[in-house]
């Protein structure tokens, strides 16, 4: 087991730990973490299933250079990614795992895609027919996903062209049909089963097409974080896990569904703990206004605290009068608007507050946790959002990258 380890208690300025991490915000990678959630899903599905380890939007927020290596490091099998820019910037980290493809690639991109070796998801005919022809130019061989309509009505193919997909791939010389996929609308609503039962017996009756015309599918891959923990026997041959290789459920039905069955992953452990520092401590008398528009006044003597953080960094201007971040361990509350790049907090109950101390928006400190649910439950949204919109820019920390 890791250690818990705190942070921001110290009693006084901690001048050793600013020169190690000179940055006023960052976002905090727990290697240790991830390997966790990972390992929790390789014991779920077993050696034989591959493990896809979903990486698009940098990561979810967390840092796609950071995440992506620590992956295949943990014993992820292949990288899955949104889009041609997001493929490349993988393989100029020198990783060689199979990268696939989820988002659309523009046909004027398919050479490129061929010359890097990234898996291509397909749910266009146009892009075969283009395909065939880069293929054919190159001399190089190119698998591809056939990515099925099963009832989500997104990006798919609808099942009454799958048969001339297929004789396209099979009059091809060089375009082999390495995966069947699909994706799950409802996996995370397990009080809800039949529409995923639907989406799974839809792929089921795709899959039987294809064998139908004589064609081997190596890779049938269809569940998500969601439905890789509550789908039981449908595992296939891959499964793609996304928001759950962070240490975040789906959603809370799912969590309370894993729990209650004793299926899928017993716990998963947050991988990111967003932060940063105070930059000025003031005291302000009894009836002053805090903030763009004067939405707060204060009703007695406050101390605040300045943090440069918001929205551009991602902290919501949502949380205007609403949120609440962690200095010594302890809650203080937003007051005013959340603006551009700075953020007020009431630290008039936390004693010893100083200049540089570290704040969490988003993760432990002490006894105390702010989540990724509740923040998104005040936004009136998803986890995925909450992390996914955290500035890319910000720097990245590895922490426990050497424990288990």
């Amino acid at each position: 087991m890791r250690s818990k380890k705190t942070c921001g208690l110290q009693d006084g300025l901690d001048e050793e730990s600013l020169m190690k991490n000179p940055h006023l915000t960052w976002v905090e990678i727990d290697a240790g973490a991830l390997r966790d959630n990972l390992q929790r899903f390789r014991n779920l599905v077993g050696p034989e299933v591959l493990l896809s380890v979903v990486v698009k939007a940098n990561a979810y927020g967390h840092g796609v250079a950071e995440i992506a290596t620590l992956a295949v490091q943990a014993g992820a099998d292949w990288l899955a990614v949104e889009s041609l820019t997001e493929g490349m910037s993988l393989r100029e980290l020198g990783l060689q795992c199979p990268i696939l493809l989820l988002g659309n690639v523009q046909l004027a991109e398919l050479q490129e895609v061929v010359q890097a070796e990234l898996r291509l998801t397909v749910f266009n005919l146009e892009t075969l027919e283009e395909l065939d022809k880069v293929v054919g130019r190159l001399h190089r061989n190119a698998p591809v996903h056939l990515k099925v309509e099963t009832g989500m009505n997104r990006r798919g193919m609808l099942l009454e062209r799958l048969p001339e997909a297929l004789n396209l791939i099979q009059s091809s010389e060089y375009i082999q049909l390495e995966g069947l996929c699909s994706h799950l609308a409802t996996a995370d609503e397990p009080d809800n089963p039949s529409y995923a039962q639907v989406q799974l017996d839809n792929f089921r009756r795709a899959v039987v097409e294809v064998k139908g015309q004589g064609i081997q599918v190596p890779i049938k891959h269809l569940l998500n974080s969601a439905g890789t923990s509550l789908l039981e026997g449908a595992h296939f041959d891959m499964v793609r896990v996304g928001i759950s290789t962070y240490g975040l459920w789906p959603s809370d039905p799912a969590r309370r569904a894993c729990l209650e069955k004793s299926i899928g992953p017993q716990s998963l452990t947050p991988v990111l703990t967003w932060k940063t520092r105070v930059i000025q401590v003031k005291e302000i008398p009894a009836g002053s206004y805090i903030g763009y528009g004067r939405t707060f006044q204060t009703t007695r003597a406050t101390r605040l605290a300045a943090l440069p953080i918001g929205y551009s960094d991602g902290y919501d201007r949502k949380l205007s009068n609403r949120g609440d971040v962690l200095i010594r361990g302890k809650r203080a509350p937003v007051r005013g608007r959340v603006s551009m790049n700075v953020t007020m907090v009431d630290i008039t109950d936390i004693p010893g507050v100083r200049l540089e101390d570290e704040v969490v928006l988003l993760g432990r400190q002490g006894e105390n946790e702010i989540t990724a649910d509740e923040l998104a439950a005040l936004l009136e949204t998803i986890n995925y959002e909450v992390v996914t919109r955290i500035n890319w820019a910000l720097p990245k920390v590895m922490v426990h990258q050497n424990e288990v």
